[in-house]
């Protein structure tokens, strides 16, 4: 048996900002990160405040947990060419945003930059992938390591704590076979279900907040509101591809009869038979028979 649940991405805008609902978050960051995770709050910035004109591809929410890191959390439905490059700009607006004048550099926070896509971003064959900072030596192949000094005074045993970490959770590229407790968090965001033999870390509290049916009034219209602005934007995809499809259709016919007049042209057929035939204006038959001259 599975329970069917209001789908993340507008879970994340609206009821898991809520701290009575932090549990949520805090079971999948706990899953993802392999650490007992505590939200201490919300922060709010530029980066992550809502708005009704930004419903469908920026869905993000930027918090601390009780080690004084930045986690955001970033959720991506259509597909961005660029996303690498806005995970990289994200992380480094939060660096700055709270780095406050006369702080020192070593007071600057660790981020964690998780991004959950709905589309195929780059090449590889997993769906969960994780990126840090290493230094490894060009001649001996080394690890560059932190001080002893260093490792007392900023509380880190690595270079790689210290710098950004990201994790990109590719939805889609996962088979539904949920193998351990974090696949099972995967097949939530994939399907917005959760099973009943699911045990991961705040699933199960997933399922009681997220439950369509105790939605309050006010917010089951804003997410119905929401599943309509997503058959829209589908809608509207789909309108732009088939354009697109139909321009190059048309554009390929075109040069088809352009060969057809030059052809023409060459076996001595007059303007007037190449105008019946293919429809060509006079004036572009002219135009096809200067360019065979030259």
């Amino acid at each position: 048996m599975s329970k069917k649940l209001i789908s993340f991405d507008w879970a994340i805008k609206r009821l898991l900002r809520n701290k009575a609902n932090f549990v949520v978050l805090e079971g999948f960051l706990s899953e993802l990160l392999f650490d007992n995770i505590s939200i201490e709050q919300i922060l709010e910035s530029e980066s992550n405040q809502f708005s009704d004109d930004d419903k469908f591809n920026r869905v993000d929410i930027l918090t601390q947990n009780s080690k004084n890191e930045l986690i955001i959390i970033e959720l991506q439905s259509t597909y961005e060419i660029d996303y690498f490059h806005r995970m990289a700009y994200g992380v480094s607006k939060s660096i700055t945003e709270n780095l406050k004048k006369r702080q020192k550099y070593a007071e600057i926070k660790k981020v964690i930059s998780i991004n959950i896509v709905y589309f195929d971003l780059g090449q590889g064959k997993d769906y969960i992938y994780r990126g840090k900072t290493d230094f490894k030596g060009l001649h001996q192949n080394d690890l560059l390591e932190l001080s002893d000094k260093q490792k007392v005074k900023f509380l880190k045993n690595d270079i790689s704590d210290i710098f950004p970490e990201f994790y990109l959770l590719k939805v889609n590229q996962f088979n539904d076979n949920a193998k351990d407790t974090l696949d099972e968090w995967v097949y939530f965001l994939k399907n917005s279900e959760v099973k009943d033999e699911f045990s991961a870390k705040g699933l199960k509290e997933a399922g009681e907040v997220l439950d369509i049916m105790r939605l309050e009034k006010e917010d089951e219209y804003g997410y119905n509101r929401y599943l309509d602005s997503l058959h829209l934007k589908a809608s509207e995809i789909f309108t732009l591809q088939t354009e697109a499809e139909f321009k190059v259709r048309e554009d390929e016919r075109n040069k088809n009869n352009v060969e057809i007049v030059k052809k023409s042209i060459s076996s001595g057929l007059d303007n007037a038979t190449i105008e019946a035939i293919t429809g060509f204006t006079f004036d572009k038959i002219e135009e096809l028979r200067n360019e065979i001259k030259k």
